[in-house]
Formats: structure tokens, sequence, C-alpha cells
């Protein structure tokens, strides 16, 4: 499945330039390995599409609602942190 997603113009030149190997969003839509990620740049200046797009394949989804390492307080102290790696 294709999933058209909006990316703000510095995360774009990290995905872009490979920097940025991830992405945090919502859950609000239904996403699997597999699945292509359509991040189309989106300036919140003008808000409107650049008209540049990149396309990705969705290697691992893992949503915080299946985390239950941490305790409630631990998170409202630290919060989440994502780290990505190669």
């Amino acid at each position: 499945m294709k999933i058209e997603k909006k990316v703000w113009p510095e995360y774009f030149e990290k995905i872009l330039s490979g920097d940025k190997t991830y992405e945090v969003r919502l859950a609000d839509f239904e996403c699997n390995p597999g699945d292509i990620l359509v991040l189309k740049e989106w300036d919140p200046k003008t808000k409107e599409h650049t008209g540049r797009q990149i396309e990705k394949t969705v290697t691992y989804v893992g949503k915080t609602k299946d985390f239950t390492f941490w305790t409630p307080e631990e998170i409202e102290k630290y919060g989440y942190q994502i780290i990505a790696f190669k």
C-alpha cells in the first residue's frame, strides 16, 4: 500500500540526505512493513507542497501503545526518544 504524508522542508532534507531514517507519526492510520511512504515536502509557511517527494519502503513499525517497558511516571518524567541506526 502507498501512504502519502507531508514532511516539513528541514526533515525532508535530512531524509533525502540519508541522515534521517525514521518517522514519528500519530498512529491515526494503518502502516505495515512493506508499505511505501510517499513523503511530500510541505512548506508550513505557504501551506503548500513544494513539488518534491521521496518514496521509502517501511521496514518496521512500532506503536507506543504496545510499549509496556516503563511506568507512566517514568514516561511523564523523561518522555520518549527515537533512536535510528544502520
